[in-house]
């Protein structure tokens, strides 16, 4: 999303009808068996029917604004820190958009880089295409991948297509342009997606910088305003040209099937901030994992994150949305089910909201957050059982003593698995297992020290304390 938090979630389910089939009575006239000629309808399939790139399993995404990153506010500034983005464990980069801004109706002095004026071009704010492609060559020899936010969406004011096109666009009931409806993004006007010139030429431009700078896919911006046969189309044709890692900014379950690998898991984040603010309690999570497990595909990545654009430019920095709590909400976006994402600067204990359309460079400091995020994502990768979707262990629940307060889960693979208690309260907690899932010998993570439990252990928290037990 652009500029405001997109919590509205809005879920499409198209159903393609065809012929009624023969009758069984039909069949059987004809000589036909109908136990050979069609499959069992009562055998489960596969519900996601993309392949997920082998790079894509155990990957942590970082998210960069290229603006604010630093002081010079480039490409190749960012391609300089790229070898301590690697020491971090980032696997995939998502650079935020990359295209030139618009001037017609634009918003303070920069712009929103979601009011994209072309589509093939780079924002000479950033560099050169040349630029760009260094940046990509660099990371991919560091083993990482690069993937662009993509704004098919909407275009800005004076965007090309605007004239060219005009019959492209969305129109409001006066027969003008108009802007995404319902918010203040007037900055930007909507494209119209019954066009089918419209979805030859988002693809088409999506395909360019897959072949000409080697980006390894996209973040998809407000991806649930555009119908899903499109993206499913997108998907198929980018991954003829080399696997590629989709990301919507939507969180609806379809999109998993033929399109996206990944999506936002807001519910997750609007929980940990409700326990933060003390309007929720450890409960709120149960219905989200719940669901997960439920109602979602194992193999469905959900991006978990406790912050974003969105969320430090409009809604808080770190401290305002997490206060205390935050070194327990981001073992949890990377220890449980999901795909966890770092955000620029959270690393250094960024302690601003950075401003969305001016310049206001990130301030670079050693933080005790940068030590954690390194620990994480070396577990992470090193953890088997961690990893995303399906090539992960699914989180099962340890009954504790005081199950609103204190999360207790359990990660067990074949080959490794962790246990993990997270006290989400101000107050030390004392509680006791009355269930045997999680006995054992582990190594705790973060002190070293070799644990067994049984049925008499019990364990003593600080207040927003958390413990993450290896299996042995």
């Amino acid at each position: 999303m652009k500029y405001a938090i997109f919590s509205l979630i809005t879920s499409c389910l198209l159903i393609a009808c065809g012929p009624q089939s023969e009758s069984p009575g039909a069949a059987a006239q004809s000589g036909q068996s109908t136990d050979k000629t069609r499959a069992d309808p009562y055998q489960p399939k596969p519900y996601i029917k993309i392949n997920h790139p082998d790079w894509s399993r155990d990957a942590v995404l970082y998210q960069l604004n290229v603006r604010q990153f630093s002081e010079e506010g480039t490409f190749a500034a960012a391609q300089a820190e790229l070898p301590r983005l690697k020491e971090l464990g980032a696997n995939i980069l998502w650079l935020m958009p990359i295209h030139p801004i618009g001037e017609k109706n634009r918003k303070g002095s920069l712009g929103s880089y979601y009011s994209v004026k072309d589509y093939y071009g780079v924002n000479p704010e950033f560099g050169t295409l040349d630029d760009l492609k260094s940046f990509v060559d660099a990371a991919h020899a560091l083993g990482m991948h690069v993937i662009l936010d993509w704004v098919a969406n909407h275009t800005a004011w004076d965007n090309a297509l605007v004239t060219e096109h005009p019959d492209w666009y969305e129109r409001d009931w006066k027969g003008d342009f108009r802007p995404t409806p319902w918010w203040d993004w007037s900055d930007i006007i909507d494209l119209d997606f019954s066009k089918p010139g419209v979805r030859k030429y988002m693809t088409e431009a999506m395909k360019y910088w897959v072949r000409e700078a080697g980006i390894d896919g996209f973040r998809c911006d407000v991806a649930g305003y555009i119908p899903l046969d499109f993206w499913e189309n997108a998907r198929a044709e980018l991954d003829a040209i080399k696997p590629v890692f989709m990301l919507a900014e939507f969180e609806e379950r379809d999109v998993h099937a033929r399109a996206f690998d990944a999506t936002y898991a807001w519910s997750w984040s609007n929980s940990m901030q409700s326990i933060a603010k003390g309007t929720s309690d450890v409960g709120g999570l149960f219905g989200y994992y719940s669901g997960n497990e439920s109602a979602w595909p194992q193999d469905a990545y959900r991006m978990t994150y406790t912050s974003n654009h969105d969320y430090n430019s409009w809604h808080g920095t770190d401290q305002e949305l997490y206060g205390d709590m935050l070194p327990a909400a981001i073992v949890l976006a990377f220890v449980g089910e999901g795909m966890p994402l770092i955000y620029n600067g959270q690393e250094a204990g960024n302690p601003k909201r950075l401003e969305f359309f001016e310049k206001d460079a990130i301030v670079w400091q050693d933080h005790p957050n940068g030590a954690l995020f390194k620990q994480l994502t070396g577990l992470r990768h090193g953890t088997k059982a961690l990893w995303n979707g399906a090539a992960g262990a699914r989180m099962v629940s340890v009954v504790n003593s005081e199950p609103q307060k204190v999360l207790s889960f359990v990660r067990f693979g074949e080959e490794d698995g962790v246990f993990a208690v997270i006290n989400f309260t101000d107050a030390a907690q004392t509680i006791s297992f009355p269930q045997a899932l999680h006995h054992g010998d582990y190594t705790d993570y973060f002190a070293g020290d070799r644990v067994t439990f049984d049925g008499e252990t019990t364990l003593a928290l600080t207040p927003w304390e958390y413990r993450v037990y290896l299996k042995q």
